[in-house]
C-alpha cells in the first residue's frame, strides 16, 4: 500500500466512524416523535365514491413512537381532541386506529359508534410524492367506519378524508 492509497483509506476510515456515532440510535431510526398539526380536509369527503362536504377538522397532536428497524415502529398519539391511541408502522405506512362514540347519528335518536383510522406516509412538500428521506410533512386518509347495521341499515358507513400531517415543533 503506497502512502496516497494509505491516507485515503484513513480518511474512509474517518469519515465513516464519524457518520455513525452522529447517526440516531436504532430505537429513533424511522421514528415519528414531536407536535404535529393534524388536518382532515371536509371539502374532499367521500362515501360510496362520491363527495360530500363535511367539516375540515383541525387538531394538535402530539407523537412518541420508538422503532426495532426504521419500518417496524410503535408508539401513542394524543391528541387535542382528547383522545389518545397506539401508532404504528406498517409496510411503509403510519396507522392510527381509535374509537368515535355516537359517530354515526340514526333518525330515532340514538347512535352507533364508529372507528377512525388514518394512514398516512412522509411526502415532498413540492411535488407530493412519497419522500422517506423527512419527517415534516404526511399525507394519506382519515377514514371513519361505522358498524353493518347501524340505524337498521345492513351497510355500514364510510367516510374517507384526505389527510395531512404537518410538524410544528
Amino acid at each position: 500500500m503506497n502512502i496516497g492509497q494509505f491516507a485515503l483509506a484513513a480518511a474512509v476510515l474517518l469519515f465513516v466512524s464519524s457518520a455513525s456515532a452522529a447517526a440516531e440510535p436504532p430505537e429513533l431510526k424511522g421514528s415519528l416523535n414531536g407536535t404535529f398539526r393534524a388536518q382532515s380536509n371536509g371539502d374532499f369527503a367521500k362515501s360510496n365514491e362520491m363527495f360530500y362536504d363535511e367539516q375540515t377538522v383541525i387538531a394538535t397532536w402530539t407523537i412518541t413512537s420508538t422503532c426495532s428497524n426504521p419500518t417496524d415502529c410503535t408508539g401513542t398519539v394524543t391528541s387535542d381532541q382528547g383522545w389518545s391511541a397506539p401508532i404504528y408502522k406498517m409496510s411503509g405506512l403510519w396507522n392510527i386506529k381509535h374509537p368515535v362514540p355516537r359517530w354515526e347519528p340514526c333518525p330515532d335518536g340514538s347512535a352507533a359508534d364508529g372507528l377512525q383510522h388514518y394512514r398516512f406516509y412522509a411526502v415532498d412538500a413540492h411535488t407530493g410524492q412519497a419522500d422517506n428521506s423527512q419527517s415534516d410533512l404526511f399525507a394519506g386518509l382519515d377514514e371513519t367506519l361505522g358498524p353493518s347495521g347501524a340505524c337498521g341499515v345492513s351497510k355500514p358507513l364510510l367516510i374517507s378524508l384526505p389527510f395531512k400531517l404537518t410538524r410544528i415543533s
